[in-house]
């Protein structure tokens, strides 16, 4: 499907859909209001139009990407925009976290073509946000379910295979549960902040062992003559991103080959967003060393990118989890999202989170061996959650 085509939804009047490969086609006041789905709370900072178009300017997605923008824009029949959804023609299965590269080399071995896809996400983002943008009106529901069937007709217009929606809410995951859409689940790790008035009151809910091993490894992990700073705002200066990014490439260089951002993604970042940002980073004789860069709203604390150029004995902890918990306690935060995976997180008082997908497939004999797999696979992550959830750090009656 080719940027501004159409297509007519049969619901509750003529909708249209129109797809639009740049987010400067549409007005960014507007996607923000669609992109606010719980008045009262602020915007999750990923599916704002300044973070999506940071990506877009500094080039880290679009057709040399394999992330082509082919953002939905759903009208109703007096041409307003009544829903819009960031989405992403896919030619490859890189930088998603919910992984389908086995679905796509059996389709291939089979004879089908799996790309592209439609993919309906935040790149390089394995955080749990809205992906149907309808505002908050009294027919949010209904805007939902109308955006999802616009869906299904993209796959067919364009011959794309499948469309994938990840890291949902529950109100997507609920417009996206009729039986076109197979669901499926995976696991992350989540801090809760239970209204603690200190990261001493946090931990004074874990086992006394429990207690004693963070607090030693957070006096170890400064033990070297390493302090903390954290910086946002204007406080994010040139030189910090530099360092910051030097740290980000060795980290991708090592976990998937080659990094997904450049670095003036970062600066943009920083330009357009940097009141969101808390970039944590530890400094030992003058310089940085390694660093973690966090986004803060909805209520919560992101988790995104880490990395060193020194060693140190649990710096990493220290950086990425303990300063997020402390960061949430002290300006009132609900929860950290520390990014995906990582059984690790459990001792450190982060609990186990199921997170959910959505695929449409149009293909029925892919379709059917995808759904068989999911509901195997839904039964194993439903087993590995109460297997954890039974090996938190908390005392007995203290987690709830």
């Amino acid at each position: 499907m080719t940027d501004d085509a159409d297509t007519s939804i049969d619901a509750r009047g003529e909708l249209t859909l129109r797809v639009v490969e740049s987010l400067s086609d549409i007005d960014a006041a507007l996607w923000d209001v669609l992109a606010a789905d719980d008045p009262g709370r602020s915007l999750n900072p990923f599916v704002r139009h300044a973070f999506l178009k940071c990506l877009e300017d500094s080039h880290c997605t679009g057709r040399a990407a394999g992330w082509l923008p082919q953002h939905l824009v759903l009208s109703d029949e007096d041409d307003q925009i009544i829903a819009v959804a960031p989405a992403y023609l896919k030619s490859h299965s890189q930088g998603e976290y919910v992984f389908d590269h086995g679905w796509a080399d059996a389709f291939e071995r089979a004879g089908g073509r799996y790309y592209p896809k439609l993919q309906l996400s935040v790149p390089f983002t394995p955080a749990t946000g809205p992906r149907l943008l309808v505002g908050s009106s009294a027919d949010a529901d209904w805007r939902r379910h109308a955006l999802a069937q616009a869906i299904k007709g993209y796959v067919e217009a364009s011959g794309a295979s499948s469309a994938h929606a990840t890291f949902l809410t529950e109100r997507d995951r609920a417009a996206l549960s009729d039986d076109a859409f197979l669901q499926r689940t995976d696991q992350q790790f989540h801090f809760v902040n239970r209204g603690y008035e200190s990261y001493d009151a946090f931990l004074e809910t874990l086992a006394s062992r429990k207690r004693k091993a963070l607090r030693k490894e957070r006096r170890d992990a400064l033990s070297n003559g390493i302090t903390i700073e954290r910086l946002t705002g204007s406080s994010l200066s040139e030189a910090a991103w530099d360092a910051f990014f030097s740290f980000y490439q060795d980290t991708g260089a090592r976990k998937w080959g080659r990094p997904y951002l450049n670095r003036a993604f970062f600066s943009l970042l920083g330009e357009r967003m940097g009141d969101h940002v808390v970039l944590v980073m530890a400094k030992r004789d003058g310089r940085y060393i390694a660093g973690a860069l966090n986004l803060v709203g909805a209520g919560r604390i992101y988790g995104r990118y880490w990395g060193c150029v020194e060693d140190h004995p649990f710096l990493h902890f220290e950086v990425c989890y303990h300063q997020a918990i402390d960061y949430a306690i002290e300006h009132g935060l609900e929860v950290v999202e520390a990014g995906a995976q990582g059984e690790h997180k459990l001792a450190r008082g982060y609990e186990p989170v199921t997170t959910h997908s959505a695929h449409y497939i149009a293909h029925p004999g892919l379709r059917s061996a995808v759904s068989a797999y999911l509901d195997r696979e839904r039964r194993d992550v439903e087993r590995m959650h109460d297997l954890l959830a039974d090996h938190t750090p908390f005392r007995k009656g203290d987690c709830s």
